[in-house]
């Protein structure tokens, strides 16, 4: 009997082990679900090559922003998420428990890029500001304000924009 209750105990333990690592299956199925409810709206960047066009989802509440890219672990390269943050405000992002590098790329209201924070660390807590007043931030896969030549003062086209 003593055996038995060992037994049952250690594979309770390695339960608790495994369920302390991460978000459980039914949990990323979950974010996945909610991610995928998320329309996706288009996105054009003007840079000095021309027009670079994705496919975003907006975050436009409180809710919504701090969820993000949370526990993905998969982008398209022609998709982002914008980070509707409704005033023009100076702001601060972190990576904790996003699992893909990304590009953050900080907006004015008026559209136009002011900042790059290019290949941020996953799953990290340190700290990434806009370094002045942003209505939006774009995120996009790590390495694609580079390779589309995406640089501070390009301009964004979305209805964002023009509503403001």
């Amino acid at each position: 009997m003593r055996s038995i209750f060992r037994a049952a105990s250690a594979a309770a333990l390695a339960c608790l082990a495994v369920s302390a690592v991460g978000p459980t299956p039914a949990a990323r199925a979950q974010a996945a679900a909610r991610a995928a409810a998320v329309k996706s709206e288009p996105l054009t960047i003007i840079t000095k090559s021309g027009p670079k066009r994705f496919d975003v989802e907006v975050m436009r509440d409180d809710a919504a922003r701090a969820r993000g890219l949370m526990f993905r672990r998969h982008m398209a390269g022609d998709h982002g998420m914008l980070f509707d943050f409704e005033q023009d405000q100076p702001v601060t992002m972190w990576m904790k428990n996003t699992y893909l590098p990304l590009d953050m790329v900080f907006i004015r209201a008026d559209g136009t890029i002011s900042r790059i924070a290019a290949d941020t660390e996953p799953l990290s807590t340190a700290i990434i500001a806009s370094g002045g007043p942003v209505l939006a931030v774009l995120e996009l896969n790590a390495g694609t304000a580079a390779k589309l030549g995406i640089a501070p003062g390009d301009r964004i086209e979305h209805a964002i924009f023009k509503a403001r």
